[in-house]
């Protein structure tokens, strides 16, 4: 398939948002704020949530832990483009989720509008 990303001002879009640890976060500003690395071997899907609350639950509860920070991600995505993609129920009604599988992330990332940006950091809490 090979499609044009879509523009702000020729296609609705979707905003999603990410938590990431330090490492992805890093090869993501690498990609100039525009892509999500390729999966390591381990991760069959690249998952993308569907509201902010959501976000800040795992990369506060889970990233920090893990890696001492926690960022929480905002992008835009085709809104039409995301249609190929059913919502995930990873839990209670508020833990909703895209599963992107791993071999389909640089189409996805075709279909980023703008780019990624930053909008919560955690730390461990003294």
């Amino acid at each position: 398939m090979n499609s044009r990303p879509a523009t702000p001002s020729t296609a609705p879009t979707t905003t999603l948002w990410r938590p990431t640890g330090p490492e992805e976060l890093a090869l993501v500003e690498a990609s100039g704020w525009r892509a999500w690395p390729p999966r390591l071997p381990e991760q069959l899907i690249f998952y993308p949530v569907l509201t902010e609350d959501y976000a800040i639950r795992i990369a506060r509860d889970w990233n920090v832990p893990a890696s001492g920070v926690g960022y929480v991600t905002s992008f835009e995505v085709d809104t039409a483009f995301l249609a190929r993609y059913p919502v995930q129920q990873a839990g209670g009604r508020t833990i909703l989720e895209l599963w992107v599988p791993a071999d389909e992330l640089p189409e996805f990332n075709r279909h980023i509008v703008g780019r990624i940006t930053v909008v919560h950091e955690f730390r461990p809490q003294p």
